[in-house]
């Protein structure tokens, strides 16, 4: 899902400032969840947010998501596929399609 540049990046990045130290999984995931929830502010009083801190947020969400990837040595591409799978078969299209309802009420 990130492109091996990205990647390549990501670590040149993180050891050029000795900081793979601290990317322990548990901290990579508290991560994640502070820059998602400053993604979600962005949109706290109206939907019309500033595209240029969006942008931002998302990109330190990704980030954090790539780094926790690679310290887990988990392939990102073929953990969404396979939700995709498990997701597909609790929301069927044909029963989910223009529906927000949880699955377990469709």
């Amino acid at each position: 899902m990130t492109s091996e540049r990205v990647q390549k990046a990501l670590e040149d990045f993180v050891r050029e400032r000795d900081w793979a130290q601290f990317h322990t999984p548990a901290n990579l995931a508290k991560s994640i969840a502070i820059e998602a929830g400053e993604l979600l502010e962005c949109f706290q009083w109206s939907d019309d947010a500033d595209e240029a801190q969006v942008r931002a947020e998302l990109a330190d969400v990704v980030t954090y998501c790539t780094l926790l990837a690679a310290r887990l040595g988990v392939d990102l591409d073929e953990i969404v596929l396979e939700k995709l799978v498990t997701t597909g078969e609790k929301y069927p299209a044909d029963r989910a399609r223009g529906r927000s309802t949880k699955y377990d009420a469709l």
